[in-house]
This record gives structure tokens, sequence and C-alpha cells, in this order.
């Protein structure tokens, strides 16, 4: 049995088929940055900049057609789609990304001199047009088969897994790879410190917004109080959080032995957690104040007349049946705790964003991206894994 056989069927009467004008415009969107715009550039070392292909140059005649063609079949199909037809689109799709890394091999092998050692293969702004523009498609085709997220999660991971095989076996010269090679063992360490950054931040403030989130329906007078400080810390720029703490801290943990001992100063790890909690705080509190609040009073008075106490009400009825709702929060504090970690590298935290600051103070657009694409994989992972888990966990959710 294959994989879209084992796929649920959604519940989707086609009455007609009407063009999918979504798709039909993506399609010839990649279209024209395909055939417009470099697929890849060329440099003879890290400094010169490179030089700009275009696909028939980078792919010759058999690649550049089984591109276009594909392209072509996805708005083509797309103009009439039935529900066979979506399965259809979500194999050229997952095809196309499989075939962009072959496509970087054939280019590796046109047009890097194997007398220059230290060439470079830099993907284009087609490439990166087309890879963006494919996530698109798939987030629509999926919206239309009214899937639940863990199938192109699934997909989405089995195409990760071919671009990594062949970066790692064939695209010795691509620039990414190589400012991999050049720092793998920093690479790792940044990936621990900022994974490190974001579980305790992202725990601390679940544990945190629970609390709070109690204590604001059980006092009714802290819930005004309590949302505008939480919304006015959301105001403040990151980087002015960062240097508003920078003082006190360094004050704290010179005159307070036991901090210092602790690893308190005003850089590095603890500012960057304090302002990792205070910005996770509000949506976190906002989503498991909304969540608890919204059990039906019927169910609750059911399990009171069961004879449930009110702690056995809290953790065995409105708990559970507000988990959905409490996970979109975690899931939103996540996703935003990834992407912030990154500026903490400004004051020595450390983490994937150190990458990101060095490459932009040396003009070098592929540490850029060493640092970036990666914080970009982790939010999606955990974007697509919690919306998943929190789709499955609501009643009537995917089975």
């Amino acid at each position: 049995m294959s994989l879209l056989d084992a796929m649920p069927t959604p519940r989707i009467r086609w009455k007609g088929r009407h063009p999918n004008v979504v798709l039909v415009s993506l399609s010839l969107i990649m279209l024209v940055a395909f055939w417009a715009f470099d697929v890849v550039s060329m440099a003879p070392n890290r400094i010169v900049s490179g030089t700009g292909y275009g696909a028939l140059e980078a792919f010759g005649w058999p690649g550049t057609l089984l591109a276009t063609l594909l392209l072509v079949t996805i708005g083509v199909v797309a103009w009439q789609p039935s529900h066979r037809h979506y399965r259809a689109l979500i194999v050229a799709v997952v095809l196309l990304m499989v075939l962009m890394p072959v496509g970087l091999i054939a280019s590796s092998y046109l047009l890097i001199d194997p007398e220059l050692p230290q060439a470079r293969l830099g993907l284009g702004a087609a490439y990166w047009v087309v890879l963006f523009v494919l996530l698109l498609c798939l987030i629509e085709i999926r919206l239309r088969l009214n899937l639940t997220r863990f199938w192109p999660t699934l997909l989405l991971c089995g195409v990760a897994l071919v671009w990594w095989l062949c970066a790692a076996l064939w695209l010795d010269s691509l620039a990414l790879v190589q400012e991999y090679n050049a720092r793998n063992q920093l690479f790792l360490t940044a990936i621990g410190q900022h994974l490190r950054l974001v579980g305790i931040a992202v725990s601390s403030s679940v544990v945190l917004g629970l609390l709070l989130a109690m204590l604001m329906r059980r006092y009714a007078r802290l819930q005004k109080g309590a949302f505008a400080v939480l919304n006015f810390l959301q105001t403040i720029p990151s980087l002015a959080l960062f240097g508003l703490l920078l003082a006190p801290l360094a004050w704290l943990a010179s005159n307070v032995p036991f901090l210092a001992q602790l690893g308190v100063s005003g850089i590095g790890t603890t500012p960057a957690l304090i302002a990792l909690i205070a910005y996770s705080l509000l949506p976190m509190v906002r989503n498991t104040y909304t969540a608890l609040e919204e059990v039906s009073p019927d169910t609750l008075e059911a399990a009171k007349g069961m004879g449930m106490r009110a702690g056995q009400r809290f953790w065995q009825v409105r708990l559970p049946l507000a988990l959905p709702v409490l996970l979109e929060g975690v899931r939103i504090t996540t996703v935003q705790a990834i992407g912030l970690t990154a500026v903490a590298a400004l004051i020595g935290a450390g983490g994937l964003g150190t990458f990101i600051f060095q490459g932009l103070g040396q003009a070098a657009m592929d540490m850029v991206l060493l640092g970036a694409l990666p914080i970009l994989a982790l939010a999606l992972v955990v974007d697509a894994s919690l919306g998943a888990l929190a789709e499955a966990l609501r009643p009537g959710g995917a089975q």
C-alpha cells in the first residue's frame, strides 16, 4: 500500500470542478522565476562574488525540460482539479522538492572546474522562490484535501532526508555545505545552546502561564493588570530589553556573590532567558486563560453531580478539555521563542544567531543561511508537530 493510499480520505463532495486559482497562480510564479532569474551562482572562492547562471546553463536541456514539465503539470492539473488530481499534485510537488538537490549535483558537474578546489556553488533567486512557492502549494493542497498536519510533515521529513543525503555525499562544492564543514563542531554547539535556551524559556513560561491564568480566574481584579503588564512587555524591542537588563543584572552579580556563583551577569544566558520568558508569557497566559474559561459549564456541572471534588473537576475534566487550546499557546510560544533566541547571540548567549550576525558582519550570506535555515526548520517542525497534536486532542479531531 502506497503512502498516498494510506492517507485519510476526506469527506468532500466534488459538485463541480472549478479552477484552483491559488495553485494556478503559484505555478505561473514558479515558471516565471525559473526562467527569468538565476538558478545558481558559481564563485572561484569565498571572497570573489559569484556569477549567476540560468536554468539551461545550470541543469542542461534534460533537467530544465523536466522541471518545466512538472511546473506546467501543476498549473494544468489545478485548472480543473478533482480529489484524485489533488493527490497527484502532492506527488508532483514532492517530486520537484526531491529533484532540487539532484539539480544542484548536476550544476556542480557542469559549472565547477575540478582544478578550482575552492570553487563554491551558491543558490540563486529562482531556487529560493521555487522552493518557497512549493511549500505554499503543499499547504494549499493540504487544506483542499482536509488532511491533518501529520502527512505533510511526514512528506517534508522524507524530502529533508533526501536533501541531507545529497548534501553529505555529492554536494561538497555547495557553499552552504562548505560553511558547515569549516565549523561543524561550532554548529553543533550552537544547536545545543539554541535548543537549551528555547527549552528553558518555554517550560518556564508554561509553568508561570498556568499559575498566572489560574490566579487570574480566582482573582478577577488581577486579570486587567496582568494583561496590561504582559502587553507592555511585548511592545519593548528585544534589543532594548537586553539593554535594560544589562545594568541591574551586572549590579546584582557584583554585589551578591551567590548570584555571581550561579553565573548571573549582565550579558550571556541570564538576560537572554529573562527576555525570552517575558516575551513568551503573553501568548501562554492568554491561551491558557481562554482555554480554561471556554470549558462548558454544563460539563463541569455534570462532573459535580457525579460527586467530583473541585480538584478532581479541574484535573480530570477542565484541564483535559482545555488541553487543545492550551497546546496552541505552547505552539505559538515555542515558535516565537525559536526566532527570538537568534537575537540573544548579540549579548553572548550563543545559539544559531551567532552565525547570522557573523555572516552579516563578513558579508557572507552562506554563513547567514547556516544559522537561519536551521531556525526556520526548527520552527516548521515544532509548528507542525504541536499543531497536529492539538488537532488530534480536539473532540472529533484526527484519529
